[in-house]
Order: structure tokens, then C-alpha cells, then sequence
């Protein structure tokens, strides 16, 4: 079934039509004004799962370790040094001199608190994947300390070079999460002079920014203002009062890079966009409890349509429920070629002649996810479509109340399979499979220090995974940045938006 255009198209050439030249960007006063098009409303990176908290979180905080984007080499960022113990074990030897953005000095005591209260479940971190390997943390004096894992977790450097930033253990002890959200105070290289939740968010340069791998801030100020519609968006970016947006459809993107007052950079992403199948009966009796319905799902979607169509750029399809870069994620598993045919003939089998009518949800790329529900209405799945917000979505997944769903996953930015397979099929909240098998394996997956024995049992849970049809992986995304000639950015392959590597031309 043939992908529709929308209307997207004929937006960008009227306002291309109505607007002669767009106002230069805001160099002059060292305002960098930025749209995101999803509401945050809680800033503090462990109590959102957002990929705009994602880059505030690196703009605002550190991390003990820091890998550098393109190089993916780990380079001590908080932390000058660090060393194995033992297989739990890692002791990390901390930067002095460094302060926190309300003078605040860093040390130990910092890295302590942060690391016992995020591992604690009932803290109630949003992802817990990302925290619920470490134990504890212990102070062996003011500039070292140990990290205790629960057990043997290779990927923690990955992790530690990512979602765990470190607090300020005096502020965050009397604000918590919701005071850390109004008023964030990290080390990063921005620090944060304004916050409206969900609404708006301004940005100003650290001045007194250490020697960081991260490199000093060029850009003084960051105005970051949420704007849902992209063609809102356009709009003002050709009005001037914007001078960056992201996360640009391609059809507009396209139309944009014809235009020499804008820069169009596109770059992949590790995000993944696949259909998640209550393959567990979470939601109550559902025909995805049915291997045969999960393969005609499979063979209903015309993945590489919809990545030539909609998606363009460096997407590509994937099979998989991980992103192939990173670490064990395999791509030698079992496919499915778009077959609408073949998928009809498994729901008959399956007891579904006539398809059947099922809730579906949504919570970004609205054109995506109506092309999704096309190939399924064609045949016989109808949908109930619902579009929801995602931190709505989340929590109805986490309560098993999602039939089935268009998703995506961005891992962090994580380079490693158990930062994204992990996370959706080890019998947590977001888990709609709970296939014992798969949990055994990525259980060795997950704590062997050999490499090779990793991949193997990788290799095993993905290939179950496949063979089962418990999703429909169907692409990696790609994004398109969208700025004017004012500004230089290079974007990394890890769908950060990294303000501290923008400067004015």
C-alpha cells in the first residue's frame, strides 16, 4: 500500500511563497532561540526518559566518564582516572576545583549521594535500567570513591559515560526531584537561569566551566521554547525569532536545504521505530497472544516504503529490537519480507478470516504511525487509533494497558544492546512479552565480563525474539537539523544536540 503524502509539503512552499528572507539569527546579543517540539515537564534527567531531557541533561550536568561522540573513545570527565577493583568494583579517582553552578563544591560526597539514591527503585527513577545495576557508592576519601555493582555488568563505563549524571548532594537533599526540575543546578556547561515546565527553558554559558572533554560553551545564551506543530516552527524560523529546529520531517527538510538562508544537516540517530505487541496478554485477551497474528503483523508493514517514502535520509530497515551499532546487537535473525498476502492467509489461520478491530496507540510522528495503521487496515486489522502524549503512553505501557503501539526507543545514546533489548524484554514494567527463555539469556548477556560469550547469548534472545514476532522492529531514524547560515553545528550520530559544540559564523 502506497505511503500518503500530507500536507507538509504545501506548507513549506506557501511560507517559502510568503516570506522573502528571514532575519538574521540573534548574534548579536548571543541568544541561540531553540524550538523542541515535545513538552518536558520535569528537567531533572532522572525523572524523565525524553531525548529533549537528554539534551538538557548533557548541557547541565556531567558524568564521571565522557566518550566522545565520534570517536567513541571513554575519556575521564568528572573523574580523572578510574580501575577495576574486582568484578564489582570501580574506583574512580575525582577532578578537583570543579563547582556546581550555585558554588557548590564537587567532590566524593557528591558522587555518593547521587549513586545511593538513584539506585534505590523506590526513588522512583524513570528508567530504571539505567541505574538499577549499581548498589552503592563509598567514599574512601574526598576525592575517590568505589561504585559496588549488584553483579557483574560490563556495559557500566557505557552507562556511566551517559544517563548518570552526578548532583550536587546538599542542593538535591533539600529540593529533590521536583525542586531539581524548577531549578537545576549541575557542573555541565550550561547553566540553567530559567524553566516555565513543558513550556520554556533558558540556557546561559558557565563561565567558570572546568577543563572538560566536553569542551567550553561558545554560545552565551540558549532560549529553548516547546512548539509542538513543526509548520509553527518554520514560520517563525523564517520570521527570524527562531534559529534552530530539529527533528525536521523530511518532506520539509528537503524543501528548507533548497534555500541558501538555512543549513539542512542530516545525520542517523540509534533511535528505533517498532510496533509493540501484547504478546503477553497484559492488556486482557488480544489476538497478539497468537504467534500467527504477530507474523502477519510482521508481514503486513511495508518497512522499506515507509523508509524510502517518509523516514529518507540515513534510515534504514531493521528487524531487530536494538540499534545495530551498538554493542551485541546481531543482525542475523529471522525477517519479514513485506507479504500483505501471507499475513492475510495467518490471520485465517489464526481464527481472524475477517481481521479483527484493536486499540492502537501512538505518541509521536503522527504520518508514520497512519501509514503503520494503513498497511495493517489492509489486511483486516482495523485500528482504533489513539495519539496520545508519551509521558500518557509510558504510563499506560508500564500499567499493561496497550494492546498495541507504534514506539520508539533512543537508548540514551547508549552503544550497547542491553541499554535498549534489555530494557523491553527482561520481565520489567515496559515488558509485554515476559518470555522466560529470553530473560535467561539476557541475563548471562547482560552480566558476562567475556565478550564473545555476550554476543552469543545476545545472538540467542534476538533470534527468539525474531522467530516469536513478539515487535515489528521496522527502521532506524535519522534527523534532520534545521539552522540558519548564522550558526555552525556539526551533529553527531547519537541524536544529542549538543549546544556547548555551536558557535556563531
Amino acid at each position: 500500500m502506497p505511503v500518503k503524502k500530507t500536507t507538509s509539503t504545501l506548507a513549506v512552499a506557501a511560507l517559502m511563497a510568503s516570506v522573502a528572507m528571514p532575519a538574521l539569527a540573534d548574534k548579536a546579543s548571543g541568544t541561540l532561540n531553540v524550538a523542541f517540539t515535545k513538552e518536558l515537564e520535569n528537567v531533572d534527567s532522572y525523572f524523565n526518559s525524553a531525548r529533549e531531557g537528554v539534551v538538557l541533561q548533557r548541557a547541565i550536568w556531567d558524568g564521571l566518564i565522557y566518550r566522545d561522540p565520534e570517536t567513541n573513545e571513554y575519556v575521564g570527565n568528572l573523574a580523572t582516572s578510574w580501575e577495576w577493583i574486582d568484578d564489582t568494583t570501580l574506583e574512580f579517582k575525582l577532578r578537583e576545583g570543579v563547582t556546581f553552578h550555585n558554588g557548590e563544591a564537587f567532590n566524593a560526597d557528591d558522587v555518593v549521594y547521587t549513586v545511593d539514591y538513584v539506585a534505590k527503585e523506590e526513588n522512583g527513577v524513570k528508567t530504571q535500567r539505567n541505574v538499577n545495576w549499581m548498589k552503592s557508592a563509598e567514599k574512601i576519601d574526598d576525592y575517590t570513591v568505589r561504585i559496588h555493582l549488584k553483579e557483574k555488568f560490563p556495559a557500566a563505563i557505557e552507562f556511566l559515560s551517559g544517563p548518570v549524571s552526578i548532583y550536587p548532594n546538599e542542593y538535591y537533599a533539600e529540593v529533590g526531584p521536583s525542586g531539581m526540575g524548577l531549578k537545576p543546578v549541575g557542573t555541565g556547561p550550561y547553566k540553567v537561569t530559567e524553566v516555565v515546565p513543558g513550556q520554556h527553558f533558558v540556557l546561559e554559558a558557565n563561565e567558570t566551566y572546568y577543563d572538560s572533554p566536553k569542551g567550553q560553551p561558545e554560545i552565551a545564551k540558549v532560549d529553548i521554547r516547546t512548539i509542538p506543530d513543526v509548520n509553527t516552527q518554520m514560520a517563525e524560523l523564517f520570521s527570524g525569532s527562531l534559529d534552530l529546529i530539529w527533528q525536521v520531517p523530511a518532506d520539509q527538510a528537503n524543501k528548507l536545504a533548497q534555500m541558501d538562508q538555512f543549513t539542512v544537516a542530516n545525520e542517523s540517530t540509534m533511535r528505533v521505530g517498532y510496533l509493540q505487541m501484547d504478546a503477553a496478554g497484559r492488556s486482557g485477551e488480544n489476538p497478539f497472544t497468537n504467534k500467527l497474528v504477530r507474523e502477519a503483523v510482521n508481514y503486513a508493514i511495508n518497512r522499506q516504503e515507509l523508509v524510502d517514502a517518509l523516514l529518507q535520509g540515513k534510515s534504514k530497515v531493521v528487524y531487530t529490537p536494538c540499534f545495530p551499532s551498538q554493542f551485541g546487537c546481531v543482525q542475523d535473525v529471522t525477517e519479514y519480507e513485506y507479504d500483505p498476502e501471507k499475513a492475510k492467509a495467518l490471520l485465517a489461520e489464526a481464527g481472524y478470516p475477517d481481521g479483527f478491530t484493536i486499540d492502537f496507540y501512538a505518541y509521536r510522528d503522527r504520518q508514520y504511525a497512519e501509514a503503520i495503521t494503513s498497511y495493517l487496515n489492509a489486511v483486516g486489522i482495523k485500528t482504533n487509533f489513539n495519539m496520545l502524549q508519551y509521558s500518557a503512553l509510558r504510563e499506560l505501557n508500564m500499567k499493561g494497558e496497550v494492546p498495541l503501539a507504534f514506539q520508539t526507543w533512543g537508548s540514551y545514546s547508549i552503544n550497547d544492546a542491553s541499554a535498549m533489548v534489555s530494557q523491553f524484554f527482561k520481565h520489567g514494567s515496559l515488558d509485554t512479552t515476559r518470555d522466560d527463555q529470553v530473560l535467561e539469556w539476557l541475563d548471562v548477556a547482560d552480566s558476562s565480563t567475556n565478550p564473545d560469550e555476550r554476543i552469543e547469548y545476545y545472538t540467542k534472545a534476538l533470534q527468539r525474539i525474531a522467530d516469536e514476532a513478539f515487535w515489528a522492529p521496522m527502521f532506524t531514524y535519522n534527523t534532520n537539523y534545521v539552522f540558519t547560515t548564522e550558526v555552525a553545528y556539526t551533529p553527531t550520530p547519537d541524536e544529542v544536540l549538543r549546544f556547548v559544540d555551536m558557535s556563531w559564523n
